[in-house]
């Protein structure tokens, strides 16, 4: 592999961005590029690498294109005469995979929810900052996998470096805190952005920072944060919490996937050959 491909897919998973990478697989006739050659398209639209040049760049990075879409991976075969209309006349065939790196997320509180949270969201593929003041509950011990900023939300905000791909979940232990560090986030670039708290919670907030003078919209915020699973303890407020921030990611509704009152009606269908 390329030196600059293997340190761009380096860079991109470091900061989790999302990209895919095409390989040539195989070659027959007259080709521009031999097996192993890899090209990286970036979520920014920048490419590294090349896989031949010409029209038949053109089509990998169309396919590849579709594969940061929908995260699904695919072969390309291709004639470059016949079918693309270059004069090497050969064939190419070409694996094309979605590259992602771990998603930041940024927790403002280290509580018990905030623990919880981390715990699952890390095995669900989430790379965590986790930012309280408290020192006996922002420790390593607690977080062993977690970037920890011992700060006030707002002293630690000024020094993120946020973008885009940033979750933010809001679970600290004082509401106003809750509310500071809200009106702080509803500026900053973010894919999601969370609070924890009872809708009662949630509009009395709204209304003060709006009373502040704030004038960010509310409407992309997650609050009450999660899905309705009816959750209790901090373990399956966290699973809630993560399975909403999944969906974010993954483009899904959330909703149930049970066939329901359906099921009868299509177990009583003909198989039509199947075994």
């Amino acid at each position: 592999m390329r030196r600059d491909v293997a340190q761009a897919i380096v860079e991109l998973m470091d900061r989790g961005g999302r990209g895919a990478l095409a390989t040539v697989l195989e070659t027959s006739g007259s080709a521009p590029q031999v097996p192993g050659a890899k090209l990286l398209l970036r979520d920014d639209g920048s490419v590294v690498g090349t896989v031949g040049g010409g029209r038949i760049e053109e089509v990998v990075i169309d396919a590849l294109r579709g594969v940061i879409g929908d995260g699904k991976p695919l072969r390309l075969r291709r004639h470059l005469g016949h079918d693309l209309g270059m004069c090497c006349g050969g064939e190419m065939e070409l694996f094309c995979e979605l590259v992602e790196g771990r998603t930041p997320l940024y927790v403002f509180g280290a509580g018990h929810v905030g623990r919880a949270l981390v715990q699952v969201a890390e095995a669900a593929g989430f790379s965590a900052t986790v930012i309280d003041p408290r020192e006996d509950l922002a420790t390593p011990e607690r977080f062993p996998n977690a970037r920890l900023f011992v700060l006030e939300p707002a002293e630690a905000i000024a020094r993120l470096d946020l973008d885009e791909s940033a979750f933010i979940v809001i679970s600290t232990h004082d509401h106003r805190i809750d509310e500071d560090t809200l009106a702080r986030c509803l500026g900053l670039p973010r894919r999601y952005l969370g609070m924890i708290g009872s809708r009662r919670k949630v509009m009395r907030v709204y209304r003060r920072i709006r009373h502040k003078g704030g004038s960010q919209p509310f409407a992309g915020v997650s609050a009450p944060i999660g899905l309705d699973l009816g959750a209790l303890t901090p373990e399956e407020i966290a699973v809630s919490i993560v399975a909403e921030m999944i969906a974010v990611k993954r483009g899904g509704t959330g909703a149930r996937m049970t066939l329901g009152e359906e099921a009868d009606r299509l177990a009583s269908v003909e198989p039509d050959g199947e075994r």
